[in-house]
């Protein structure tokens, strides 16, 4: 499966936020969102193609617990099913990040699912093609449903704008079954005058949703830089 990046630092997204982990981030998307901060994954894909041994033998390098395979989307790839298997064999504590729109029965202790909003969109203008697929693609709420059926999960929406609040309460609406204090609500930037600014109107909605807010904590921590 093809890697773009294996390094350790501190989880800054979700329940987990704080948490030294290992991350595997493999290479290739089936969505293009526009504000995607890891475009060497997605938009121009870069790394190397490593074997489960390979990538299972570097993640030993390090003496840490939990390990997040992430993307790009992991889940294009089968690979990823033996390689979990082989992290839970040796102990480890195993994240998926997904924008659940693929399934794979990947052993795992927490499915992050993080489906994308129609403002996630790339323009048409300059980018036809992938418009079109990413629109086509990005909603699967039967795939939501089973990988909430069948993992621990957490739900992570990048919220953008105001707007994409009316389609997360029609998106909760078809999940009936979702638990309220596994919906993170993040909001989208690289800045963090860009988060702080969103911020502003995104922590209130949640508070009187009930819903768990998500800073980006890596951006405070490190700012926009790869390997964190």
């Amino acid at each position: 499966m093809r890697i773009a990046e294996i390094y350790r630092s501190v989880q800054g997204e979700g329940l987990l936020t704080g948490v030294a982990s290992v991350f595997v981030r493999t290479s290739g998307c089936n969505l293009r969102c526009w504000f995607c901060d890891t475009p060497y994954a997605s938009w121009a894909p870069e790394g190397s193609d490593m074997s489960v041994d390979e990538i299972v033998a570097q993640v030993e390098e390090w003496d840490c617990r939990h390990v997040v395979l992430t993307g790009g989307e992991p889940m294009l790839f089968a690979e990823s099913i033996p390689l979990c298997a082989r992290l839970r064999a040796i102990g480890r504590h195993i994240t998926v990040e997904t924008a659940g729109t693929l399934y794979l029965p990947v052993a795992c202790n927490l499915m992050s699912i993080s489906p994308k909003f129609a403002s996630s969109a790339p323009a048409a203008a300059g980018h036809a093609y992938w418009s079109r697929r990413h629109e086509r693609d990005r909603r699967r709420p039967g795939v939501v449903r089973r990988l909430m059926a069948e993992y621990d999960y957490q739900l992570k929406f990048v919220v953008d704008t105001p707007h994409d609040l009316e389609e997360l309460s029609d998106y909760l609406d078809e999940l009936p079954e979702v638990e309220w204090d596994r919906v993170l609500l993040m909001p989208q930037g690289v800045e963090q005058h860009q988060l702080d600014a969103r911020a502003e109107w995104l922590r209130p909605f949640c508070v009187a949703r009930g819903l768990v807010y998500c800073p980006r904590k890596q951006i405070e921590w490190y700012g926009p830089v790869r390997g964190t």
